[in-house]
């Protein structure tokens, strides 16, 4: 199942009776009721699909019901952490900050890195429109899922090339809608992430990408998080989903054929084109996490909170949230891996 904002607002409008019947909490009151994981993913190539490909997280956690929920979005992800809707999720550093700031001040740990991304996500414009550099887009119509890393590049890239954003008609679209809006000729260009990107690519012109971003001081990172009171109250799970989810970034590393298997069973592409997918970001084991560059040790910690403040400042800004907490707040939103 695959939930857009939209579909995900009418699915909340009954979390109340989900919750009462058991559903929407991580543990069930019946003494022979076994106890609800709820893990929203994305259709994009990355180490959690091996991990709900091979049901490695149910083999683990027999006594548990594991649920995923496939998200268009970031957005829609923090809209459902906020409707008590799910415990883990994979999501995107914009989207995480955007959560942690108010408004929306979302109780989760940011529990690992699963990946920093690449080249997965661009700008692309159509071919025919002419427009050949990032300032052309002024006066035209660009689409991308608004709070999403797609969406936090495209305003670094405009910021980059001196480009007011309010010169651009921007569109809230998840990426399927995207692609729908491409083919009609709606839209002018779209910031979007694998695999709606390479479809847009057959016939476009890619004007920049995150990995180009990243380089100029832009990073955007996908990650797992996890209700915080989930996490303090599940330790077994959060400690058997990284488990599985370490082995899988690993694998990504040392037999990435096997993992681009499983990501086109889920996603539905050919196994070639899900393998360029997964090249397309950097992955770091739990080891490598605990890196300066991350999450750092609990005696110096590392720059990612730092990382995510900036990125909460940058959308302050961009009037994309209230205000931003301090440094410290960031940092007590973290929960490291173990190497």
């Amino acid at each position: 199942m695959s939930l857009s904002r939209r579909s995900l607002l009418s699915l909340l409008a009954a979390a109340p009776v989900l919750t009462a019947c058991g559903v929407g909490g991580s543990s069930s009151s019946g003494s022979g009721a076994r106890r609800q994981v709820r893990v929203a993913y994305q259709n994009f190539a990355d180490s959690t699909l091996l991990v709900k490909d091979q049901g490695v997280l149910e083999k683990a956690l027999p006594d548990h019901e594991v649920t995923w929920t496939s998200f268009d979005s970031g957005a829609s992800i923090n809209t459902a952490f906020l409707g008590g809707a799910v415990d883990l999720a994979v999501i995107g550093s914009s989207p995480a900050a955007t959560g942690l700031c108010p408004p929306l001040s979302i109780p989760y740990r940011i529990i690992e890195l699963l990946n920093v991304i690449g080249d997965s996500e661009a700008l692309v414009v159509r071919r025919a429109s002419g427009v050949t550099d990032i300032k052309g887009l002024a006066g035209r119509k660009v689409a991308a899922p608004f709070s999403s890393t797609a969406h936090y590049s495209l305003l670094a890239a405009f910021e980059q090339a001196g480009v007011d954003p309010a010169s651009v008609t921007l569109v809230d679209l998840e990426p399927q809608n995207i692609q729908a809006a491409w083919q009609r000729g709606d839209i002018d260009g779209a910031y979007v992430w694998t695999p709606v990107l390479g479809e847009l690519q057959r016939d476009g012109v890619t004007l920049t990408d995150s990995a180009r971003l990243a380089a100029a001081g832009k990073p955007t990172l996908t990650f797992t998080v996890a209700r915080a009171d989930f996490a303090e109250h599940n330790g077994e799970v959060v400690d058997k989903w990284l488990a599985a989810t370490d082995d899988a970034i690993k694998k990504i590393k040392t037999d990435p054929r096997v993992v681009a298997e499983a990501v086109a069973r889920q996603i539905g592409a050919g196994v070639d084109d899900a393998l360029s997918q997964l090249r397309q970001n950097i992955y770091l084991d739990h080891a490598e996490q605990l890196s300066p560059e991350y999450f750092g040790t609990p005696e110096a910690p590392g720059k990612l909170a730092e990382r995510l403040r900036t990125t909460a400042e940058f959308l302050h800004g961009q009037k994309k949230v209230e205000s931003v907490p301090d440094l410290a707040a960031f940092r007590a939103a973290l929960r490291a891996p173990r190497g």
